[in-house]
């Protein structure tokens, strides 16, 4: 298990006496390094990147680049091949706007999905379904809530001009075989986009030896600062597709009649970005890439493993999830018999000052399908605790035996 101490970099858990935090696929804490990082950029240097020849925009620019530097070091990807955006979200939608400009789509083409999907890795694809004649196809989930790849296998076709999957589900957790998916995309000549916002934080991810086209991940989920994400693609993709947004600091020569781009990633980076963020971002990675991602990934492993273990045995639980700590992120959906999943929240939270998310979880298909009123997800990271997975299910037990059916 990862040091008691580190629990010591996190002024949230200083500042909240008490808290358990269990919110952590929503948004992760912020270590002091991250905080000291974003103040030192408004304290020392806060000038705009990219763009004056004077001291304070030079230091600007060169630390802003070295975040990049950081963190397409942190996937395996190069400098160039890392776009800076918003969130995971911004993400796809920059890469579904820029393939579609780039004339990728087409009536009669298909764009494959799976059921498991957030809403971010399902809307893009499905209004550009709209917009193009496009047509939306969904790989199925097997009754263990992990992806049926024959399915999938069988879907994937010469008409396929791009897969979407999430590395790690934010619901029912299961982590997919995305290698595996890579292969059968470009057996078929489709490009395959990977969500990571749920892998990336928690567990090493090399974009090379997945062979993804693209691959989208949040700053913000491993903690990094929101209103930071970023987009890897492949070099020469990149290099081929228009830009997302249009302004300043992504081109080359501007005249009144046409305009000459610059080169990825700054083409894709239109107006001024979130500095201080991505300076943050960068911070966080060389924070967990000290961690070492292996150890981050057994830290969690063994949490999921014993919340798993004493979750399912409380009367009146159910958990949806593949229920291997293997198969899955450190993420326990689960519901209570008799008690809307808000109240179930509310309670965890006046109870014991344990955070967890309610609801939809921002991926209505899946988590609909099982209950049409929502459910409980407790995620945890790397400053959680078995103790504090031990009071999430003391309390669970207690809301269980007083409300519950």
């Amino acid at each position: 298990m990862i040091s008691e101490k580190i629990r010591q970099e996190f002024p949230a858990l200083q500042n909240n006496p008490g808290l358990v935090y269990l919110d952590n696929a929503a948004t992760t804490l912020k270590p002091k390094c991250v905080i000291d990082a974003v103040r030192s950029y408004y304290e020392e240097f806060p000038a705009n990147v990219g763009r004056g020849s004077h001291r304070l925009a030079r230091k600007a620019t060169e630390k802003y680049e070295d975040a990049r530097a950081t963190v397409a070091g942190f996937v395996g990807a190069k400098e160039n091949e890392l776009v800076f955006t918003r969130n995971a979200t911004e993400s796809i939608n920059l890469a579904a706007v820029s393939l579609e400009r780039m004339g990728h789509f087409n009536a009669g083409d298909e764009v494959l999905v799976s059921f498991l999907e957030h809403h971010a890795n399902l809307l893009p694809w499905q209004q550009l379904c709209e917009r193009t004649g496009t047509k939306l196809k969904v790989a199925k989930l097997n009754p263990d809530y992990t992806l049926d790849m024959g399915d999938l296998a069988k879907k994937v076709s010469r008409k396929t001009k791009i897969v979407a999957i999430a590395h790690a589900s934010n619901t029912v957790a299961s982590i997919q075989p995305v290698s595996e998916i890579a292969k059968i995309c470009h057996d078929n000549g489709a490009f395959f986009l990977v969500d990571g916002a749920q892998s990336v934080p928690h567990m090493e991810v090399n974009v090379r030896r997945i062979n993804a086209d693209f691959y989208a991940f949040s700053g913000h989920k491993m903690l990094g600062p929101t209103g930071t994400g970023a987009l890897y693609g492949k070099e020469d993709l990149l290099a081929k597709m228009p830009p997302y947004n249009y302004g300043g600091g992504m081109i080359r020569k501007v005249t009144v009649e046409r305009t000459e781009f610059g080169d990825a990633p700054q083409k894709f980076e239109a107006g001024t970005p979130a500095i201080a963020e991505a300076i943050g971002f960068g911070e966080a990675c060389s924070f967990l890439r000290k961690l070492g991602m292996q150890d981050v990934r057994n830290h969690e492993k063994q949490l999921t493993r014993h919340g798993l273990g004493k979750i399912s045995s409380i009367k009146g639980v159910k958990v949806y999830c593949p229920a291997d700590a293997e198969k899955q992120a450190g993420i326990v959906m689960f519901g209570i018999d008799g008690i809307d999943a808000v109240d179930v929240a509310a309670a965890l939270d006046e109870s014991g000052k344990i955070a967890v998310r309610s609801g939809m979880h921002c991926a209505e298909p899946i988590v609909g399908s099982i209950n049409p009123h929502g459910l409980v997800r407790a995620s945890f990271y790397i400053y959680n605790t078995a103790a504090e997975v031990d009071l999430l299910c003391s309390e669970i037990e207690t809301i269980s035996r007083a409300f519950g059916k």
